[in-house]
């Protein structure tokens, strides 16, 4: 019989009961409470990920993933911490897949939003660490059950003789509302190998999306890492100036490749049909 995600995330509670002894002190806000996936590498985790602050259990951060994975290496996740005040940056962490930091989006104009998919090893807690202006870091998290494969499979757009003529074109929309919300959809070819696929292949993905605005203020900066899945697919809210056409959209790969997509914004809702050329 194969053994389920839940069973695989207590194998490793078992496994992993004397790792508290030696972590360091954590800084815990005041009613934190217990940590709701009871993981035995939380608190090495957080202590890695979320630095500078007491941290805190809050159910006003919200994380959500289906309750029945048919993809391990397309997992649709999204994370929102809109009701919470002053959010600068959001985290996202894997408990027990191989590689455990997610990504990072810096919330400078943009949402505490992101919508996204992440390749998962096994069944895993998934948590999003939202930080406000106080330093306080307040945790959402969930369970994804899983089979798991997803960190260790090849990209299959390797497959396609164009791939690499393809690398980094973007494809995106915006959907914008009379009361300046605006929602920003792209999609951007690239494998994101991991480098613990069989075939050897090395890591290599993208880690740094800069959305801008028109005139190239910072709107948020996404640093991404491995886990996201193949041909990042990410969604994103914030506010746009009423005098605002586009959205702008500049990344770069952990092998220096640079891209740039600019997103029409125009009312209600726009679209970018055709591929951005990669920059170098």
């Amino acid at each position: 019989m194969k053994p389920t995600g839940r069973l695989l995330f207590a194998i490793a509670v078992l496994a992993s009961a004397v790792v508290t002894a030696v972590l360091p002190q954590l800084a815990w806000a005041e009613g934190s409470g217990r940590d709701p996936m009871n993981s035995p590498l939380w608190s090495m985790l957080a202590a890695k990920y979320l630095p500078g602050g007491p941290i805190v259990f809050d159910p006003a951060v919200t994380v959500t993933v289906p309750s029945v994975v048919e993809n391990q290496a397309q997992v649709p996740v999204s994370v929102d911490a809109r009701a919470l005040k002053d959010v600068v940056k959001v985290v996202v962490i894997t408990d027990l897949n191989p590689i455990q930091h997610v990504l990072t989006l810096s919330t400078t104009r943009v949402e505490p939003f992101i919508a996204f998919r992440l390749k998962v090893e096994q069944g895993t807690p998934v948590r999003a660490a939202a930080q406000t202006s106080d330093g306080v870091w307040h945790v959402g998290s969930v369970f994804l059950d899983a089979a798991g494969g997803g960190c260790s499979a090849p990209a299959v757009g390797r497959q396609k003789p164009d791939w690499v003529a393809t690398l980094g074109h973007t494809k995106g929309r915006v959907w914008r509302e009379a009361d300046g919300t605006s929602r920003l959809r792209i999609r951007i070819n690239h494998p994101m190998d991991t480098g613990l696929a069989k075939d050897n292949t090395p890591a290599f993905y993208i880690e740094q999306v800069d959305i801008k605005d028109q005139r190239g203020g910072e709107l948020g900066r996404l640093e991404m890492f491995e886990p996201v899945a193949e041909d990042p697919t990410l969604t994103l809210m914030m506010k746009l100036p009423a005098a605002d056409t586009e959205v702008v959209v500049d990344g770069r790969d952990n092998n220096g490749t640079t891209f740039r997509a600019k997103v029409p914004a125009n009312w209600r809702s726009s679209g970018l049909p055709s591929a951005a050329e990669p920059r170098g």
